[in-house]
């Protein structure tokens, strides 16, 4: 769809010539040397870029910015004055105007603030289209999915969710166990209790032992002062504990007596204290042979283990790859405020051909690096790491396994250049030997859009 400009200049000769060389452009355009009729033309019609003149009888420039805003806030308005100081230009830039251009002008640096303006509403609408998309996928505490196994885990999460009853979550590391683990506790009685995490594995027995269950003052050196444990913190909540089969047997003892009698002893302590928490529990590692072996204790898994939700990792649902990779796309975009929305073609059939070993965790960090190192809108192979090339075996020369076109060694080299210097998009161009607008249309074709 090819891009729609509004521009309003009272000086008919002025309003012509800008009109004829943004049609030479390949923009739609509509004229009119009216403040008023621009600010109508507005409440009835989406226009990409707004050109207009700054001062006019009546209703002028300042005006139909304001408008705009109002209106139309995605619109980029750029304001072409024969009136230009340092005030006006402020005051322009303050209340949100793209750019602000003086008379006399130059054609071509009207033409480049013009597809610099396109640009940028182009990036947000692509922004908020992506958004929108991975929102109907969203579901639970950050869970995207559109993996049919998964929307089947996730729906037994809800009807299990208003009960009381313990769930082991199973499955590889990095494959979002908490995430369900924080699902089960929005869905339950309890979601307005605490919610309290802990990872067995990464304390000693006696470490373990005193941040579960607490400790009485005195109870030994250096305990000078009461301590509940987390098991009382989250009574009226849910305990989460994360890699349970890492506990030692004396504290898988101490835990099922806890799920059994409903009640607590702190380290030191002689008195029983009654506590009302709903237990979750989850482990990478296979419960069925840890208990065989005898390091799980059988009845303890069957106090933990009433219902069980098993992850899939994220080589038996790569459907989700490219859902879950826009995702964090966005999120560190947002967070690095970088313009970064897309991935590359070739960029995402080696994440699909990767067999991600460690899971969703390990793809949430290719593309937070990716976001980190990109220096245009696009996350490129090259933005990877050299190690994920290597090991699915990509070849910059080759695409897909088959020598590239043209068309895409003129786009990779395209990327090179901007990624040298670092996105300055005029500085490419001159590198590259072409003018500002030739590479901008470069850059929409690669992007699959109707070049102008």
């Amino acid at each position: 769809m090819e891009a729609s400009l509004l521009v309003v200049e009272d000086e008919e000769i002025a309003l012509r010539n800008l009109q004829h060389v943004m049609e030479r452009e390949g923009y739609e355009v509509t004229a009119t040397q009216s403040g008023a009729t621009a600010i109508s033309l507005l409440e009835t019609r989406r226009f990409d870029v707004v050109l207009t003149d700054l001062r006019m009888e009546g209703v002028d420039g300042m005006d139909v910015l304001k408008k705009s805003r109002e209106l139309q806030p995605e619109t980029e308005v750029i304001f072409i004055t024969g009136y230009a100081t340092a005030e006006s230009a402020v005051q322009a830039l303050k209340h949100g105007a793209f750019y602000y251009i003086a008379k006399p002008f130059r054609l071509d640096e009207v033409r480049k603030v013009v597809a610099e303006a396109l640009e940028k509403v182009h990036l947000r609408r692509e922004n908020d289209a992506l958004r929108r998309e991975v929102e109907g996928y969203r579901d639970g505490e950050g869970i995207v999915t559109q993996d049919v196994e998964m929307q089947r885990l996730l729906e037994t999460a809800r009807q299990v969710g208003p009960t009381d009853c313990s769930v082991l979550i199973t499955g590889e590391s990095g494959t979002g166990k908490e995430l369900f683990a924080k699902y089960l506790h929005k869905h339950s009685t309890r979601s307005m209790g605490p919610y309290v995490a802990i990872n067995c594995g990464a304390f000693s027995e006696q470490l373990l032992a005193n941040e579960l269950f607490g400790h009485e003052k005195g109870a030994f050196t250096g305990a000078a002062t009461l301590k509940r444990g987390l098991i009382e913190v989250s009574s009226g909540g849910t305990l989460f504990l994360d890699e349970v089969t890492e506990m030692t047997p004396s504290m898988q003892v101490k835990l099922l007596r806890v799920l059994q009698e409903k009640e607590v002893l702190r380290v030191g302590g002689t008195r029983p204290v009654k506590c009302d928490v709903r237990v979750l529990a989850a482990t990478n590692r296979d419960v069925d042979e840890a208990v065989r072996n005898g390091s799980f204790r059988e009845d303890l898994y069957f106090r933990l283990n009433v219902v069980n939700l098993h992850i899939p990792p994220l080589a038996k649902r790569k459907g989700d790859i490219p859902l879950l990779a826009q995702h964090f796309l966005l999120k560190f975009a947002g967070r690095m405020k970088k313009p970064v929305t897309r991935i590359s073609d070739d960029a995402m059939a080696l994440l699909m051909d990767y067999p991600f070993p460690g899971n969703v965790r390990e793809l949430e960090n290719l593309i937070e690096r990716g976001t980190a190192v990109a220096q245009g809108d696009t996350i490129e192979v090259m933005h990877l790491p050299e190690t994920l090339q290597k090991r699915v075996g990509f070849d910059f020369r080759q695409a897909g396994g088959r020598l590239p076109t043209l068309e895409e060694q003129e786009q990779t080299y395209i990327s090179r250049v901007l990624d040298e210097v670092n996105g300055n998009q005029t500085a490419a161009a001159q590198i590259l030997g072409i003018n500002r607008a030739s590479l901008w249309r470069k850059l929409k074709a690669r992007r699959g859009e109707k070049a102008s």
